[in-house]
């Protein structure tokens, strides 16, 4: 697709690298096909092929109308279209590109900005989100029942495995992950004791910079990744294995440093060291696999839900379902596996109608056949399935 940028354009960077991956783009369509708002809304603009040719437009003639700003936003950004591209297109890329520069156009009104940094701030708030899940646990009975499976039960305490192995991995706390599935880091710990690796807690969690970077206050975002990498080095020094993730949306954004941060000269070879050792828990796991001791006597019937954080960011889809059925478990199949289930981050805050609809599809597939419960790899798509799911949701790691 050929492409002239505008004057205004002209000498930005972030617009030659958007030209680069515009003229990628061949329009085949084969992208409409697995697009979540395309194949509920079917209007072509909520397409990333008419997403493309929108930001193409927008880059062109430097203005944009609201039309515009409705169907980026509509965008869940799960990058399913770049799972089916035959031509390499870095659609997320260019989506978050033509975001920054349309917020430099026509920005948001005054009254959207500060919902959104509201949001923000109060997301990668740690304190508060604990206080409020506590308040929640003990007025659960008066709660909805919506909110009620929002909060996790109580667990009983249990000990953190003490750092004995050689092998070491440091884990990302997260920001909401504590609080509302507080067993998923320690299984995650104990899973990885029994296979000789020591898993790091965090002793300062932070936010990886995603929250900052979906709601468009690339400032804070790109502030949270330079904390979390100036708290890293002094680990990566000592020489540790891995950046451990087990949410599979922050690990999208860790992976993504190395580009977010190659233009500063003072960040850039150290973020693409993180980068370089960040993984998910699966990989770790699906490489120890056959040291695993797992419990085999029980053969239960559940469904998996791959986020698409993990199958589509990270493009390891398949992984878990490996691991789950090698551990004794009878994985059902379901259709659409590839569709978002409407969490994507802050998405379902923003455009609640198009994120419930996503869900009830996602649901309605998830459980046909009646599985016991259902599985999954990020705290958001556990939390969104789980306000409405018929079984309970949990990280695939409690599974082990």
């Amino acid at each position: 697709m050929d492409i002239h940028l505008a004057e205004r354009f002209a000498n930005k960077t972030y617009a030659k690298e958007a030209e680069e991956i515009v003229r990628k783009c061949v329009h085949c369509g084969f992208c409409t096909a697995t697009c979540p708002t395309y194949q509920l809304l079917g209007d072509e603009s909520d397409s990333p092929r008419g997403r493309i040719d929108m930001i193409k437009q927008l880059l062109e003639k430097g203005r944009a109308t609201q039309q515009t700003r409705v169907h980026l936003d509509r965008c869940l950004l799960c990058r399913a279209c770049e799972t089916t591209c035959p031509s390499g297109v870095e659609y997320g890329h260019l989506l978050e590109i033509g975001q920054s520069a349309l917020d430099e156009i026509r920005p948001r009104s005054k009254l959207n900005e500060y919902r959104r940094k509201i949001l923000a701030k109060s997301l990668v708030q740690s304190t508060l989100i604990n206080t409020l899940v506590k308040a929640g646990v003990s007025t659960r009975q008066w709660l909805p029942k919506s909110i009620q499976k929002q909060i996790p039960e109580k667990v009983s305490k249990q000990d953190w495995p003490a750092a004995i192995h050689p092998r070491k991995m440091l884990v990302l706390t997260g920001c909401v992950q504590p609080a509302l599935s507080p067993a998923t880091n320690i299984k995650a710990a104990q899973v990885l004791d029994q296979l000789g690796i020591s898993l790091i807690q965090e002793t300062s969690p932070g936010c990886c910079g995603a929250v900052g970077l979906h709601t468009s206050d690339t400032e804070m975002g790109m502030g949270h990744i330079r904390q979390r990498i100036d708290y890293w080095w002094p680990y990566i020094e000592s020489g540790i294995e891995a950046i451990l993730f087990t949410a599979s949306g922050c690990g999208v954004t860790i992976k993504d440093y190395a580009y977010l941060l190659k233009d500063e000269p003072q960040y850039a070879q150290k973020a693409s060291r993180v980068s370089a050792l960040a993984k998910d828990l699966s990989e770790v796991v699906l490489g120890e696999l056959e040291q695993l001791d797992v419990n085999k006597g029980q053969r239960r019937k559940i469904v998996f839900h791959p986020p698409c954080t993990l199958q589509h960011g990270l493009k390891l889809g398949g992984v878990v379902e490996k691991i789950l059925s090698a551990s004794g478990y009878d994985l059902l199949s379901f259709n659409d596996a590839h569709l978002c289930c409407g969490s994507a981050g802050t998405y379902s805050i923003f455009q609640p109608d198009i994120s419930s609809q996503l869900r009830d599809n996602k649901l309605a597939a998830l459980q046909q056949d009646k599985p016991e419960l259902i599985a999954t790899a990020n705290i958001g798509c556990q939390q969104h399935l789980n306000a409405k799911a018929e079984v309970k949701v949990v990280h695939w790691i409690e599974l082990l």
